[in-house]
């Protein structure tokens, strides 16, 4: 399959605006990828320069291209994904929060991939949780690998889901992961309940059985949220601060 297609004679600005957009949410083109440059792309799709520029600066006017002078012309990031990468950054969400959009995002993920059924997608999930139970066996225990490991794992079962705008996110759910996982995995015993409740989530979805995988995810989700409260609980009564959001 040809990534662009010739435009016919007389073809218009937004027909390169259309094929520029459909290339993107077809997940060809991601945000951070470069399109061709200008001379090369115009003629890939049979149009003028001009033409080709006049679609570039519509869709940079909407934000969905960024224009770097003398590097080309890149898929610029949703301005959701990019407020929330910058929010998260400047640590104004609270931990609560932070699961609370775990939440909102993976439950019905995990839904998706179980009535999805992609077997090489799932095969990634399986794959990862194995890494992650080899992973927890060896002493000591490296709690980075783990942590990497744990968000992967979720990833992963975003990505089975099919879903174009999750997986246009992914690296604010990353950022999300990466925060909560470090808050939790290292309390005692939760890398024990990590395992199997990751376990059942996999289990439901390589049964294709969707509301199973949402209510294990669920409970994953919460627990991992009460492990969290409950260490933060814990460090601010022995600092003597007030327990955060």
């Amino acid at each position: 399959m040809r990534m662009w297609e010739r435009l016919s004679p007389g073809s218009v600005a937004n027909q390169v605006k259309l094929q520029i957009m459909q290339a993107i949410e077809s997940g060809r083109y991601s945000p951070g990828d470069r399109l061709p440059p200008e001379r090369e792309f115009a003629e890939l799709l049979g149009v003028s320069r001009p033409t080709v520029r006049e679609a570039i600066g519509a869709l940079k006017g909407r934000g969905v291209l960024l224009v770097v002078h003398g590097r080309g012309v890149f898929i610029a990031e949703p301005e959701t994904a990019r407020e929330l990468r910058e929010a998260l950054a400047t640590q104004r969400h609270s931990i609560s929060e932070l699961f609370a959009m775990r939440e909102v995002l993976e439950v019905p993920a995990a839904g998706w991939a179980a009535e999805r059924q992609d077997t090489a997608a799932l095969q990634r999930v399986s794959d990862v949780l194995e890494s992650m139970v080899e992973a927890a066996e060896q002493v000591p225990r490296d709690f980075d690998r783990l942590q990497q490991l744990d968000a992967d794992f979720h990833l992963a079962i975003v990505e089975a889901a099919g879903n174009k705008f999750l997986q246009q996110t992914l690296g604010v759910l990353q950022q999300i992961l990466h925060q909560g996982m470090q808050t939790t995995l290292m309390v005692p015993g939760r890398v024990e309940m990590a395992r199997e409740d990751h376990q059942r989530i996999l289990d439901a979805l390589l049964a294709g059985d969707a509301e199973a995988a949402r209510q294990a995810t669920l409970h994953h989700v919460h627990s991992a949220r009460s492990t969290a409260m409950q260490r933060l609980a814990e460090r601010a009564q022995a600092t003597g601060t007030a327990r955060p959001g």
